[in-house]
């Protein structure tokens, strides 16, 4: 029997070895404790958390005391738009949060919340190839909207967004700038965040970390408000227990990610680049999405004319090959999703969309097994799609 290659790294990826030793020991009997209990336990599971926020301040650039820990990168998003909404709303400012047209539904679903509560979502269009449209920005900006948000890397065709640039533009308007980096961090360079980004959202379980652990990086207190309400951890912008094993986790995801960036990047690319330069040759009227603009080295995202994703999905399934069509979040949907139709990529073309994403196991051979199989999955579905009359 063929092993699996598992080509859907930008919906999970397996915990790495070094990750798990991290957690272990707040697994065990040795540093179980609640991390507000004052005795001994207690402490020393305290002191995991701290070591992992500083690994993660280190990493990015930032202050230990910005790192709010959170249930995930969904959460995360929501703290930063919905909280940074609450605060303007409360301060007696506008009411309003714009997000990018093709940002994942974490991150628009809290502008559709802040609707649901009268207040107002502003969609920012992109161009063909997912970037941010400039004139939709400084339209968005000049309403003085509560908060912008998007993401820095997209999660279904890897569109790079120029973060620098928004960077500037959000801090000449004064406007706090919310960037979801759960696709970039480890996949393209970070480094020290530019000095506009207010609120930065991390996600473990797509770096080799523990799923349900995720992080927002707050660089400005003042234009937040927490959306759970309880406790006093954490400042009570996030309270309740801490996930001390999945922090610890995320502490040592993200500071291997960061350190084997270049290498991973580099690999990365090269699998990519052979994958859609085998698929081109041998189905020449493949399209490509987001391909003549930076896009991050792990994702690719290719329509095939004359078949529909979930077909190609299934048959790929039994020949031991794991991908996607598009978004995690969007499997079993027949519609094409909101990200390509936003690119304003035909309904022919998005409902015929593969997402292939690469992770540190991949290897040439891996491609090689999809190069193999595709090419004759792709002439099945086909043939029944002519004879079903589709």
């Amino acid at each position: 029997m063929k092993t699996m290659v598992y080509l859907d790294n930008a919906a999970t990826t397996p915990v790495r070895p070094e990750v798990l030793e991290a957690m272990m020991p707040f697994l065990t009997d040795r540093a179980f404790g609640n991390p507000s209990s004052s005795h001994n336990v207690g402490r020393t599971a305290r002191a995991g958390v701290e070591e992992a926020r500083r690994k993660i301040a280190t990493a990015l650039g930032v202050e230990p005391r910005e790192v709010i820990f959170t249930s995930g990168g969904t959460e995360a998003d929501n703290l930063a738009l919905a909280g940074a909404a609450m605060a303007a709303k409360t301060a007696g400012r506008p009411f309003q949060i714009a997000v990018g047209a093709i940002d994942h539904k974490a991150v628009l679903g809290p502008a559709q919340w802040i609707e649901q509560l009268g207040g107002e979502m502003i969609t920012l269009p992109v161009d063909p190839h997912g970037r941010l449209d400039a004139e939709g920005v400084e339209n968005a900006l000049e309403r003085g909207v509560a908060v912008l948000g998007t993401m820095w890397v997209n999660n279904e065709v890897g569109t790079v967004q120029d973060v620098a640039a928004l960077a500037e533009r959000c801090a000449a308007a004064r406007t706090p700038l919310h960037i979801d980096a759960v696709q970039a961090i480890g996949k393209i360079r970070c480094g020290a965040l530019p000095d506009g980004v207010t609120f930065l959202s991390l996600s473990a379980h797509k770096i080799g970390g523990p799923k349900g652990t995720g992080a927002l990086i707050v660089r400005n207190r003042g234009t937040l408000e927490g959306i759970i309400h309880g406790g006093g951890q954490q400042s009570g912008l996030r309270p309740g227990t801490e996930n001390v094993p999945g922090i610890a986790g995320l502490g040592r995801a993200v500071e291997l990610a960061l350190a084997e960036q270049e290498a991973a990047a580099a690999l990365f690319q090269s699998l990519r680049d052979q994958l859609e330069r085998c698929l081109l040759e041998q189905l020449p009227d493949a399209v490509v999405h987001a391909a003549g603009v930076p896009r991050a080295p792990h994702i690719s995202n290719v329509s095939i004319p004359g078949t529909d994703s979930e077909s190609l999905l299934m048959h790929l399934d039994l020949a031991g090959i794991a991908c996607s069509s598009g978004s995690a979040c969007n499997t079993g949907s027949v519609e094409p999703s909101h990200v390509l139709t936003a690119m304003g990529v035909p309904r022919e073309l998005g409902v015929a969309a593969l997402r292939f994403s690469f992770g540190k196991q991949n290897t040439a051979a891996d491609v090689q097994r999809v190069a193999e199989e595709l090419p004759r999955i792709v002439a099945k579905v086909r043939r029944l799609a002519g004879v079903l009359g589709r």
